[in-house]
C-alpha cells in the first residue's frame, strides 16, 4: 500500500478526525434544545456551503488540467479476449480505470482496502448516460480476478493487464524524483487518440467512497483514532461479523 513514504490513500493526518471509538458512546450532556440546535446547525450549514464552492473550484481546475497522450499500445485480457486502452471505452468518449493493487505476496489475498472502495462503486448507468466508462484492472491472470469479482458479487467490468506495464507507467514522478502510484487513472479520447487527464494519488480517492461520507454525517465518524493504520477495521464485505 505504500510507495516511499506515502500511502496509496488518504494519510491519517488530512483524514477528518474524530474523538470516538468503535462502541464508544456520545455523552448525553452534549444534549441541547431545539433552538440550540438550529442555531448550530445554521453555522454548520454555512461552513457545508462554504466546503461545496472550494470543492467545485477544485473540480473545476481538475477538469482544466492538461492531457498527455498515451503513446504505448496496451493490451488487456477481459472475458471477451484480448481488447486494446481503447477498447476500453466501449464507444464512449471518456473511461475511469480504477487500479485494483495485486495480491499480497505472504497471504495472497486482495487488497481489502481496493474492495472497500469497489463496494462503493455505483450503478454504472449513471456515469454511461455522461459518455464514461469505468473498468478495474488488476494486472494478475484474468481468472483469478474473476473468480475474486464473482465472490464479491460485483457487476464492474474487470480486465487484466498482467505484463503490459499499464499500471506502473501511469506512475506520478514528483519534482524531488519520488514515484506515486496512481489509485484511479481518467482518460478521453479523441477519435484514436487517447490522452491521460487525471490520477488521484495520496488524498483523490476519498472522495470516491460513499460509506465514509455516510459515516462523517454521524457523531461517531470513522472510528479510526488510534489505529496502526486506518482501515485496519475494513474486510471484506462477506466477512463481518455483524
Amino acid at each position: 500500500m505504500t510507495t516511499g513514504s506515502r500511502t496509496s490513500l488518504v494519510r491519517e493526518s488530512d483524514s477528518p478526525r474524530n474523538t470516538h471509538r468503535k462502541g464508544e458512546i456520545v455523552s448525553p450532556s452534549r444534549a441541547v434544545s431545539q433552538e440550540e440546535w438550529a442555531a448550530a446547525r445554521q453555522e454548520l450549514y454555512e461552513r457545508e456551503g462554504e466546503l461545496i464552492a472550494k470543492r467545485d473550484a477544485v473540480s473545476e481546475k481538475r477538469r482544466e488540467m492538461p492531457w498527455v497522450l498515451v503513446e504505448k499500445e496496451y493490451t488487456f485480457d477481459t472475458e471477451n479476449g484480448k481488447v486494446r486502452l481503447a477498447d476500453l471505452f466501449d464507444g464512449r468518449r471518456q473511461l475511469i480505470v480504477y487500479h485494483f493493487m495485486v495480491p499480497q505476496e505472504k497471504t495472497g489475498k486482495f487488497c481489502t482496502s481496493c474492495s472497500f472502495w469497489i463496494d462503493n462503486i455505483g450503478h454504472l448507468a449513471h456515469l454511461w448516460a455522461r459518455d464514461t466508462s469505468l473498468v478495474v484492472d488488476c494486472p494478475v491472470p484474468l481468472e483469478e480476478g474473476l473468480a475474486f469479482k464473482e465472490r464479491m458479487g460485483w457487476s464492474v467490468p474487470w480486465v487484466s493487464s498482467q505484463g503490459a506495464g499499464f499500471y506502473e507507467d501511469f506512475f506520478v514522478t514528483f519534482g524531488d524524483g519520488e514515484r506515486v502510484q496512481p489509485g484511479i487513472t481518467v482518460f478521453i479520447r479523441e477519435d484514436d487518440r487517447v490522452y491521460r487527464t487525471y490520477s488521484t494519488l495520496i488524498t483523490g480517492g476519498e472522495m470516491l467512497n460513499s460509506t465514509y461520507h455516510y459515516l462523517d454525517l454521524t457523531p461517531l465518524g470513522r472510528q479510526e483514532e488510534g489505529l496502526a493504520f486506518k482501515h485496519d477495521w475494513v474486510r471484506y464485505h462477506d466477512e463481518y461479523d455483524n
